[in-house]
């Protein structure tokens, strides 16, 4: 294979997008190129490789042994690409370059945890900064950020992951919550016992491991959610009962649809922390974001 020119470095950002979309159908949309077009820069790169990069068909689609390892390898030189860059405005006196960052779904109503406070305060006018910021449930945050697909990321981690730095950041209170359909929601709580408890339909976030059935000693699952919005969802039917943070509640117990169901009891407190790879910690763009992230800590 010949040394890589800029042409090359186009054709495998094509390449990488091609891979994560898993396929063409989402590759079309995400790079605004139609299939032909794509092909043809895959035939290319494949030409310039020396070999087939994947297995493409009406209903297939899979990365060959040496797609995988150029799409390694692709990432990889694009993480230092983005490093090389940072690193030199930095020297310049600016901010520039990709931060990828991922947070907990459901914390955008919260002034603490909500990114958009750092954000805001990190996006200067003059700074060529391009942000990717994506929603996911803690374990899969951790693990993202543990591999190196994203720089900062901000939940409730288990702090497993041993190349991993974790700052706490900011408690999430919650409780436990019935809508305005459901038999409980009139009742008042002294008349809510354990019996009670264990006779409704409770809703549980997948990702906690069933934990939120040990909080209140409920013996088994109804339904099961992933996104903090399913869960308000399935609560809002009025036919299950389940834990939700207090500020992403908060508007809808205000419009009278949503109680809280003895919350001196149920009411617990989780603890997001920052977390990011050991490794990292002295790129500028990372360094300069969790500076304004201890910064709201100590604010807090």
């Amino acid at each position: 294979m010949r040394r890589l020119d800029n042409i090359d470095i186009r054709l495998l950002r094509v390449f990488v997008v091609l891979a994560d979309a898993n396929g063409f159908s989402d590759a079309q949309l995400a790079l605004n190129l139609s299939q032909s077009t794509l092909s043809t820069h895959l035939a290319e790169l494949e030409k310039r490789v020396g070999g087939q990069l994947c297995h493409r068909g009406r209903q297939q689609f899979r990365l060959t042994e040496l797609g995988r390892a150029t799409y390694d390898a692709a990432v990889k030189l694009f993480r230092d690409i983005d490093d090389f860059t940072q690193r030199v405005s930095a020297a310049s006196g600016n901010l520039s370059g990709r931060l990828r960052l991922g947070a907990s779904d459901g914390v955008m109503t919260s002034k603490q945890l909500g990114v958009q406070r750092a954000i805001a305060e990190f996006m200067r006018p003059d700074a060529d900064i391009f942000i990717d910021l994506e929603l996911g449930t803690p374990s899969d945050l951790e693990q993202k950020v543990a591999d190196g697909d994203r720089d900062i990321a901000i939940g409730p981690f288990s702090q497993r992951s041993p190349g991993l730095t974790y700052r706490d950041f900011a408690s999430e209170p919650h409780n436990l919550y019935c809508g305005r359909e459901h038999p409980l929601f009139d009742r008042p709580d002294h008349e809510i016992d354990q019996r009670v408890i264990a006779g409704a339909r409770f809703s549980v976030r997948r990702y906690r491991h069933f934990d939120d059935l040990y909080l209140v000693g409920h013996p088994r699952a109804s339904a099961s959610v992933v996104a903090m919005e399913a869960q308000l969802m399935l609560i809002l039917s009025g036919q299950f009962i389940g834990f939700l943070p207090c500020h992403f509640a908060e508007p809808w117990v205000a419009l009278g649809e949503l109680r809280a169901i003895r919350p001196a009891a149920f009411g617990f407190s989780s603890t997001h922390k920052i977390a990011y790879r050991r490794d990292n910690k002295n790129s500028p763009l990372i360094a300069e974001f969790l500076s304004i992230l201890e910064r709201i800590r100590n604010s807090i």
